[in-house]
């Protein structure tokens, strides 16, 4: 029996349609983890829904590397799904703080879709073209006008960095060595807007010093009573100090000694103090007199109702009533005088019978006079200290 051509055909037609459909390969990638199994489905969402994979809701599909729609079939074979899950990121921009979840694969992409525009003076750390793999912290800074005085002139810059330091470096002024910014370099940049680089630099320089020498005073009999003679002149020593010396913009501003090295020792000057006592006899104001110590003093006068005190005193410090040929010296002379015999030219003899508070910081005696009689003295005299020596004896006055 000869069947017509016609029907052959659509018989054939229908016999290939109502064969099973070879199934397709898929491979999913979700966050490096392969998954592969076979499937007859074309669509995106039912691929993944048949590998059980649960989307979220900012997590993106990509086939081939290319975004695709998750309801779209694919025609591709084998068929290769990307799965790009979202990541929590943090944008710090002047506006303020956002987090949010995205899947964008770089910094600048996230940026895009949150809305936010960059300009080519913006500032974003990390940089747009960062990867997104984790989550991150995006800074945006805009630029700002700033100040900076340096080297004696101002210097208009704008910056968007977050710190001075950055902010100087962008603007070609670095700081080298010991500089330093106001505020500091790792501040932020300053509220009003100025900042100061501090150029600093420091030197050292080696300075001699001397070191006095020490005196030591010894006895001596050989020398006369109120001269001195020197056994051993002494000698200076000498230091070498390390002297750090700060300079800011040129100027001084401190110096320290780092360390001191005795380079000579000083030597000690030994004098010898005279303690020979010797008798002699001269003839003062037409008097004969006979002394075995004479002494420059500066001499003043007192009497009871001049001496300094809002009441007129007339007791000594040794008791007795004052009156002429009364004298007064300090009190560590006093303790080791009184009662000493003087002759002081044009005033005559007296004896140390008092204390004088203010005679201090040079050889000083004060004498007394009744207030009947009282005369001013403010010259040096010579006092002479008349025999007999006492047993008591002050070889050195200080």
């Amino acid at each position: 029996m000869k069947i017509n051509r016609g029907l052959a055909l659509i018989f054939a037609f229908f016999l290939f349609a109502c064969q099973p459909t070879t199934p397709a390969t898929a491979t999913i990638i979700d966050n490096r983890k392969p998954i592969t199994l076979q499937t007859e489905e074309r669509v995106p969402e039912a691929i993944l829904a048949q590998a059980g994979i649960t989307l979220n809701p900012n997590d993106r599909v990509l086939s081939n590397g290319l975004p695709v729609a998750l309801d779209q079939s694919i025609e591709a074979n084998p068929i290769t799904l990307q799965i790009r899950r979202a990541v929590t990121i943090t944008i710090s921009a002047p506006q303020g703080e956002q987090s949010l979840q995205t899947s964008a694969f770089t910094v600048g992409e996230a940026l895009q879709e949150t809305g936010i525009q960059l300009h080519i003076s913006d500032k974003v750390e990390p940089p747009a073209n960062t990867p997104i793999t984790s989550p991150i912290t995006i800074h945006v800074s805009l630029p700002r006008d700033l100040i900076v005085s340096v080297d004696g002139k101002s210097v208009k810059i704008q910056s968007s960095a977050r710190t001075v330091g950055e902010a100087l470096a962008e603007a070609g002024i670095p700081l080298l060595g010991l500089d330093q910014a106001i505020p500091s370099e790792n501040e932020a940049l300053p509220s009003d807007g100025q900042i100061k680089v501090v150029r600093i630099s420091e030197s050292v320089i080696l300075a001699q010093k001397p070191i006095p020498f020490e005196s030591e005073l010894i006895a001596s009999a050989e020398v006369p009573l109120d001269q001195t003679q020197i056994l051993d002149p002494g000698a200076s020593g000498l230091s070498v100090e390390r002297i750090r010396i700060r300079y800011e913009d040129g100027e001084e501003i401190s110096r320290v000694t780092e360390n001191e090295t005795v380079v000579r020792p000083p030597e000690k000057r030994v004098l010898a103090y005279g303690t020979k006592i010797e008798i002699k006899t001269a003839t003062v104001d037409g008097v004969q007199i006979e002394y075995w110590r004479a002494v420059q003093m500066y001499a003043t006068a007192y009497s009871p109702c001049n001496s300094g005190v809002a009441n007129c005193g007339a007791t000594t410090a040794s008791g007795k009533q004052l009156t002429n040929g009364m004298v007064a010296l300090r009190l560590s002379w006093y303790l080791s005088m009184r009662g000493q015999s003087l002759y002081i030219p044009g005033y005559g003899y007296a004896t140390i019978e008092d204390v004088c508070g203010g005679c201090v910081g040079k050889p000083w005696i004060d004498l007394g006079y009744s207030d009947a009689d009282y005369k001013g003295w403010s010259s040096w005299v010579t006092v002479y200290f008349l025999t007999p020596v006492p047993t008591n004896i002050l070889y050195t006055l200080e």
